[in-house]
């Protein structure tokens, strides 16, 4: 179940580059600000419907806070300012490189992740220490 006060991240849950990235996340969100939400599951794929994204071939992960989405490398700052420390401070250094330059970029890794970095043939589970991190 949602936490009300917690954001949530949407991501693939087949993808090795998503995946690494919850790992990251699990690691250092240590105040557990950040909800995870499989884009194949029930939650990831109705917030992705929600907030305008094709839960079918999203182009981007999702960060929901405050009830309003977030995509694409504001998504990714967002998330690295709200862990805290050093990650802020790198999520300050992201913002000033305008989004017009580094939006295509992301989008270019998301087009081809698959092919980058591999897929599973299931999607994801959490293991025992993280499973109420995951809403599905």
């Amino acid at each position: 179940m949602a936490d009300d006060n917690a954001s949530v991240i949407v991501f693939d849950g087949v993808c090795l580059l998503c995946s690494r990235w919850v790992d990251f996340i699990l690691r250092h969100d240590h105040a557990h600000r950040y909800q995870l939400a499989a884009m194949q599951g029930r939650h990831g794929s109705r917030l992705l419907g929600e907030h305008g994204l094709s839960p079918d071939d999203p182009a981007s992960f999702l960060l929901v806070q405050d009830g309003r989405g977030y995509t694409d490398t504001d998504a990714i700052i967002r998330v690295l300012r709200g862990l805290g420390g050093r990650w802020m401070f790198l999520g300050g250094l992201l913002r000033v490189v305008p989004a017009f330059l580094r939006d295509p970029a992301y989008r270019w890794i998301a087009r081809y992740r698959y092919r980058l970095f591999g897929r599973r043939e299931q999607c994801r589970l959490p293991d025992a220490a993280h499973v109420t991190r995951f809403l599905d």
